[in-house]
């Protein structure tokens, strides 16, 4: 195949360049009838990319990282496909935590009033914290995304569907499924991999490149683990300039599990979700607005938009076109995809709508 002519083939946009494998590729995607019709575009860039990278590589570690983490995530969209439509919140502590410790008592009636009220519960898998979290949800209603390590990590034993259990090679697919598939972040107090994963989930947030969720830095009785770590966030990062100050309003602290999941449950009273289209942002809604309400953004938020207003308004073309909540009413804005904490801000203002 090496050896094989090159040409531009009759396919437009990405291929190999190789008139013969671009055809079988456009073969075998036919063949799998991809559901919607649209998506064979998709199957077909992901087995042209799978052929480009035996073509250009000779590298097999390459070849085993980029086949690994397909897999990965492959399984993982499987595992979690049946579920899209449950609201789930992940939850992040040390793995070292003590059962008898404050967070891990804190942890665990947490998760059992959030599954209560119908949420679901995914975890990293492991002892301390992430165990007091599975072993807290009602049975069926969480999920346990374990990483192979050589010590300390092994799937703790309060999971009761153990195909809810994916394990990963790789941090960067977990960190990813822990960010996908979830609305809602509980940090508890822990050690690196915790404050990684904080961290992870404020740059997510606050660039845009993660939905906006509600971030909850769980502080159980006693401690002042979080409240030490935004003084650190406020006195060094903010007052140097390195982050805004209003990035300090990306996340909340609660001593409170009742506190906890009110802030969740407060977060989609009105406001749902978002997408982008085109320049617009859309902001989709539980109920329309009033107007007097619109007007009131306008006049608070006006400084976040490249120009016009924000507007209510009907699912969009595209929208409709792939059926993302067509029936619910929407906010469009040219947001200035840079103020993702005033976002925040406007977030909690359409939320107060529904009091």
């Amino acid at each position: 195949m090496r050896g094989a002519s090159r040409s531009s083939g009759n396919r437009k946009g990405y291929s190999t360049g190789v008139e013969r494998i671009d055809g079988l590729i456009e073969e075998i995607a036919r063949r799998v009838a991809a559901e919607p019709p649209s998506n064979n575009r998709l199957i077909m860039e992901i087995l042209t990319t799978a052929v480009k990278l035996g073509l250009e590589s000779s590298d097999r570690g390459d070849l085993k990282l980029a086949n690994n983490a397909l897999k990965e995530l492959r399984y993982s969209f499987k595992i979690f496909s049946p579920y899209r439509g449950v609201q789930k919140v992940v939850i992040f502590g040390s793995a070292r935590s003590k059962k008898s410790s404050p967070e891990y008592k804190m942890a665990e009636k947490f998760t059992r009033r959030l599954t209560k009220k119908g949420y679901m519960i995914v975890t990293g898998g492991g002892a301390g914290v992430m165990e007091a979290g599975n072993k807290g949800a009602l049975a069926g209603r969480e999920f346990a995304l374990n990483i192979n390590l050589p010590f300390e990590q092994k799937a703790n034993p309060h999971i009761d569907e153990k195909d809810k259990i994916i394990n990963y090679k790789y941090f960067f697919t977990r960190k990813l499924i822990f960010v996908k598939e979830t609305d809602a972040t509980a940090l508890f107090p822990g050690g690196f991999g915790t404050n990684d994963e904080g961290f992870e989930m404020l740059t997510l947030v606050q660039t845009g490149k993660s939905r906006p969720r509600p971030i909850l830095l769980m502080e159980p009785e006693g401690s002042t683990y979080w409240t030490h770590w935004k003084r650190f966030m406020a006195r060094q990062m903010a007052a140097a300039g390195y982050i805004d100050k209003k990035d300090l309003g990306l996340f909340h602290i609660t001593g409170s599990v009742d506190e906890a999941v009110s802030y969740i449950e407060d977060f989609y009273k009105v406001y749902h979700s978002i997408r982008y289209v085109k320049d617009l942002t859309v902001l989709r809604l539980q109920k329309r607005l009033p107007v007097k309400a619109v007007d009131e953004m306008n006049r608070r938020f006006g400084d976040i938009l490249t120009g016009g207003k924000i507007t209510q308004s009907r699912a969009t073309r595209k929208e409709k076109e792939q059926g993302e909540f067509p029936e619910l009413p929407r906010l469009l804005m040219k947001f200035n995809m840079r103020d993702y904490a005033r976002l925040y801000e406007l977030i909690r203002f359409i939320n107060r709508q529904g009091d």
